[in-house]
């Protein structure tokens, strides 16, 4: 018999189907969010929008919250995919995070989704919990292997601590999204940053 000729298991079409079908609501439900924003996306639109009725909706999402968390982590890799270092160094990991800030600007739904989210997930039977866990400690280790290496390399200015440093730099980062959202004309989130940044290096962040 074939390759061509070998069929897939009932189990496994069924597992692959519902995969898809969790994608789609993943999707469909971030355009929502981009399209009216945080308090105008409801599950019963999202289903619609989804061919999916609100029952078969909770199916694969039991609760806004978890669904929400879903949004973010796709958000995550194609943020990823899109924006990261073709190669890394410490200095491209830095300009990443820059980047990326100056393209959360022009994308202020799920910038609100993910401030909201984060906040409502500090408590640990949140369905976000583990999400922000996961995204917060990724994200200071990510900084803080930049950081330690630029130290090694005698690129940071002296005192400065890349552990220390990194937890402060994601808090300088989730803070600036809060005042953004509060007052978009009057915070440039990508210009804190890089000048942040310009007070822990020797040398200019090009």
């Amino acid at each position: 018999m074939s390759d061509a000729e070998v069929k897939m298991p009932a189990s496994s079409r069924g597992y692959a189907k519902g995969r898809a079908r969790r994608e789609q609501i993943v999707t469909t439900a971030a355009e929502v969010y981009a399209d009216v924003g945080y308090h105008g996306a409801s599950l019963r639109e999202i289903a619609k929008r989804a061919g999916l009725s609100h029952v078969g909706l909770h199916y694969y999402f039991p609760s806004r919250e978890a669904l929400l968390a879903a949004v973010l982590e796709r958000r995550d890799e194609e943020d990823t995919a899109r924006l990261g270092p073709k190669e890394y160094s410490p200095t491209a990991a830095l300009r990443h995070l820059v980047d990326l800030t100056d393209h959360n600007a022009r994308h202020p739904g799920i910038v609100e989704l993910y401030v909201r989210l984060a906040a409502e997930a500090i408590a640990e039977d949140h369905p976000a919990h583990q999400y922000f866990t996961d995204h917060y400690g990724t994200t200071r280790e990510y900084v803080h292997r930049a950081l330690r290496e630029l130290a090694e390399q005698g690129a940071l200015r002296d005192g400065v601590d890349p552990g220390v440093a990194a937890a402060g730099f994601v808090a300088l980062m989730d803070g600036l999204q809060v005042q953004w959202l509060t007052s978009p004309d009057e915070v440039d989130m990508a210009g804190v940053l890089r000048s942040h940044l310009e007070q822990l290096l020797k040398e200019p962040l090009t």
